[in-house]
């Protein structure tokens, strides 16, 4: 193992070192420092006041200010979003503001913003009132006038007998009584006349007619145009109606009954005279209103495209102020109560930026004292913290799904960054597709400053996010595709030649008789002549299939060497012994061995059967292998490895709990009769005591524990190396789709002279490589080389339970959504 030692550190392989440091800040001048701090994000503080309640803390009223800031600022972003004036988003240059002018300036303008909103609302509901009494004026005068107009024909109606015996009497009785006496001042009937909307007249007037048990004439007219409603705000349909009635006892019930029923009544005099004036009045009126409302709505867009123009940077100002102050509450006062004490996390080579930080902020608020900065040891797990750009950060994304690092805990994300668009590539290989995922890539790499700006859609997000993802990917989907030959599932010859020719020149039917190898293997790749060929899938189900075996059994040996790595960086020599060592041993026993024979095979040309092979290795180790033997020696091989393997499985489960228990007795022997002699102190009331320590260890939980990680171990062998055979699968499976689409439905509408069927052809087979090929199959390949990764390939080393590094940054807080 000497040799890794003398290997170079990897960048990103280790998360950054971290350091606990505490700060003593004088109360003058701890905001500044926060603030620059803030500026600066390289340090995560410790709430040191966990047991309090937010409404406990230091600074809970600069907090509610803050808060009912912000509270003011989406008022004012939900009413320039009503109103449908354009903020700019960069706002225009004026000068910084303390928080003091801004909390006076957002009330100001707030009060003005509200009082405009009543006025408006006030001359709004007056128009929308008298633009339904102009409707009912307009409605129901023509409704009263044709009722004058109705008494000859009533007449003959009555004389000819052409009512039905069954109608109601007291309707008959109103109707003639209105037409004869409808302009009489003394006369018994009566009429209510309103608006209402559409949907519920018909409601309304059977519930009329059961209130009024029939005594009644209810008559109705489409208002003709869309109203606002006073309520909800938006245009609808309503419905004029003039409501006969006698009695002042039935005009108590109607106007109860409209009442409930959100009807609008307006008076309506009678004589037209009087309706044409009132109609006039109206209709001046509305058009004076009209003029005030849209010079109110002027100025009230004018005053939000003024707040809107600073929106922007008072929200972010008002952010970073909350931010800070819920960051100061966090802190606590020593005991002079004159400096704040903080604690955090901070990386080790930010350690001279943060001094920097702190002593401009000494010399900024004219302190006489200055900010005291010093690292402290502590029993805590540090938080773990990569730095990653844009290419990484990816990739970092994918193994922090899975879990976040223990702190300088190997990092997957180095290795994935290969691995992971290797393994897709694999199951996705076809240079065509490739090529569609490139220019994918490519799109939105060249965008990216304009799309960063942008807000976009779930998808779209995601796929942005991982537009490097998408671009290694479509590389080595290129690559294998090249490997595969296959070309929207076409073969080429790229590279030369083919290997075959038929064995007559007049032979009709090459790819399925008659071939015969006369040149060199094919340079690169699959021969294009097995396409088509009776061999083709037996070939390629072989190659394939192989292929996967040897690529998961490589890269679980890549991630039993990390454990053996991040054991020696740790120091912990029993997890080499007695944890890499048999794992290692028992892994390439079984799965080596069997990747050993797939080489020898393919190196040798041997008709072996790997199957037969592997089987009676278990069944008949000492039987005779025959034909299947590919090599000498290696039946007594096998009988080692066997017994290799066999010796493993408890060099994993006895030793290591037994001597973490013999170091344990050790360590504490004679320590937990220390306090024997004293009765001032109870030690099983310390937590730290030798008592305590002891009796955390616990031998029946860690044999237990370590035997369900050998037992996972030695099952997940099979398993895992199983679980890559999916390679296979999916590779096979997005090849044979290819296919079908390619033959089924390209070739076949190529086959008619009709021009209309080879397009329509042409669109399904664009349709189908687009959504189903590039968009579900490489879905579908990215999740199973996402499982491959979290599964196969960390769990060998990965623990995945640290807690992730976030420090205090304004360029995170102006990203949060209140």
């Amino acid at each position: 193992m000497g040799v890794f030692d003398r290997l170079p550190p990897v960048d990103h392989l280790r998360s950054e070192k971290m350091c606990f440091v505490q700060l003593i800040m004088p109360a003058e001048s701890a905001r500044l420092a926060v603030t620059y701090l803030g500026e600066l994000g390289l340090l995560q503080f410790k709430d040191l006041n966990e047991d309090k309640s937010p409404f406990q803390r230091i600074f809970v009223n600069q907090v509610k200010r803050c808060a009912e800031m912000s509270r003011k600022l989406r008022f004012f972003s939900d009413q320039i979003n009503k109103a449908g004036v354009n903020s700019s988003v960069r706002p225009s240059l004026q000068p910084d503001i303390d928080l003091e002018e801004l909390e006076a300036k957002l009330g100001e303008h707030e009060h003005d913003l509200l009082e405009m909103n009543t006025n408006s609302e006030k001359l709004l509901q007056t128009y929308n009132e008298l633009l339904e009494f102009k409707l009912v004026l307009s409605k129901a005068g023509g409704i009263l006038a044709s009722s004058h107009n109705h008494v000859a024909p009533a007449e003959r109606e009555l004389d000819e007998h052409i009512y039905n015996k069954e109608m109601d009497d007291g309707i008959a009785y109103l109707l003639e009584e209105g037409v004869h006496l409808g302009a009489t001042k003394n006369s018994g009937v009566k009429f209510v006349s309103g608006i209402i909307l559409k949907s519920k007249a018909l409601a309304f007037e059977r519930m009329l007619f059961r209130a009024t048990r029939g005594n009644m004439f209810f008559n109705q007219a489409p208002a003709g145009e869309p109203v606002t409603d006073p309520i909800s705000g938006e245009e609808v349909e309503k419905t004029v109606f003039v409501v006969f009635f006698s009695g002042d006892q039935a005009k108590a019930k109607i106007l109860k009954i409209c009442d409930s029923f959100g009807a609008s009544c307006y008076p309506v005099p009678e004589e037209m005279v009087k309706q044409r004036q009132i109609f006039r009045e109206v209709s001046l009126r509305l058009s004076d209103l009209e003029v005030t409302l849209n010079a109110g709505i002027q100025h009230r867009n004018k005053a939000l495209e003024s707040v809107g123009s600073q929106l922007w940077r008072w929200t972010i100002m008002v952010k970073k102020e909350k931010a800070v102050y819920d960051t100061l509450n966090m802190l606590n006062f020593d005991v002079t109560k004159k400096c704040l004490v903080g604690e955090g996390w901070c990386p080790i080579f930010a350690i001279s930026q943060i001094k920097d930080v702190l002593q401009r902020a000494t010399l900024r608020s004219n302190s006489q004292v200055g900010i005291i900065f010093h690292e402290m040891d502590t029993i805590d797990s540090p938080p773990t913290y990569f730095r990653t750009d844009k290419f990484t950060n990816a990739f970092q994304e994918i193994v922090d799904a899975y879990g976040i690092a223990r702190y300088e805990e190997t990092n997957p994300a180095v290795y994935s960054i290969i691995t992971f668009p290797f393994l897709f590539a694999v199951m996705f290989g076809d240079w065509g597709h490739g090529i569609c995922l490139l220019l994918g890539a490519f799109v939105l790499i060249l965008h990216e400053k304009k799309l960063s700006s942008q807000k976009l859609g779930s998808f779209m997000e995601m796929a942005f996010g991982g537009r490097y993802v998408i671009l290694l990917m479509a590389l080595f989907s290129i690559y294998c595709g090249l490997i595969y030959n296959e070309f929207f599932s076409v073969p080429f010859h790229i590279f030369g030649k083919s290997a075959y020719e038929c064995r007559e020149k007049a032979c009709s039917d090459a790819h399925t008789a008659g071939l015969i190898k006369v040149h060199d293997p094919y340079p690169f790749g699959v021969d294009p002549s097995w396409r088509g060929s009776r061999s083709e899938l037996p070939f390629l189900n072989s190659l394939k299939m192989k292929m996967s075996i040897l690529m998961g059994v490589s890269q679980m040996n890549l991630g039993i060497v990390l454990s053996y790595f991040d054991a020696k960086f740790h120091g912990n020599a029993l997890d080499i012994r007695y944890q890499f060592m048999p794992q290692m041993i028992f892994l390439n026993s079984l799965f080596g061995y069997l990747t050993l024979l797939i080489l020898i095979k393919w190196c040798t040309g041997s008709q072996a059967d790997l199957y037969h092979v592997m089987i009676y290795m278990f069944l008949d180790p000492a039987g005779d292998l025959g034909e299947n033997q590919l090599f000498w020696g290696q039946k007594e091989l096998q009988i080692l490895l066997l017994l290799m393997a066999t010796v493993a499985v408890p060099w994993m489960l006895f030793p290591k709990p037994f001597i973490l228990k013999k170091l344990h007795k050790e360590r504490f022997q004679g320590h937990t009769y220390r306090f024997l002699g004293t009765s001032e102190m109870d030690p099983d009331s310390e937590p730290d005591s030798a008592r305590s320590r002891h009796d955390d260890f616990n031998f029946t939980e860690v044999f237990v524990h370590q035997m369900i990680h050998s037992i996972e171990f030695v099952l997940g062998a099979v398993s895992n190396t199983a679980s890559y055979l999916r390679l296979w699968a999916l590779s096979l499976a997005h090849s044979e789709l290819s296919t079908v689409f390619y033959e089924k439905l390209l070739l076949l509408a190529w086959g008619y002279d009709s021009f209309v069927v080879k397009l329509v052809g042409f669109l399904v087979f664009a349709f189908a490589t687009a959504f189903i090929l590039l968009m579900m199959e490489s879905l579908s390949a990215f999740l199973h080389a996402l499982r491959l990764h979290w599964v196969e390939f960390m769990n060998k080393f990965y623990h995945g339970d640290g807690y992730k590094f976030k420090p205090f940054s304004f360029a995170l807080v102006a990203d949060d959504e209140d």
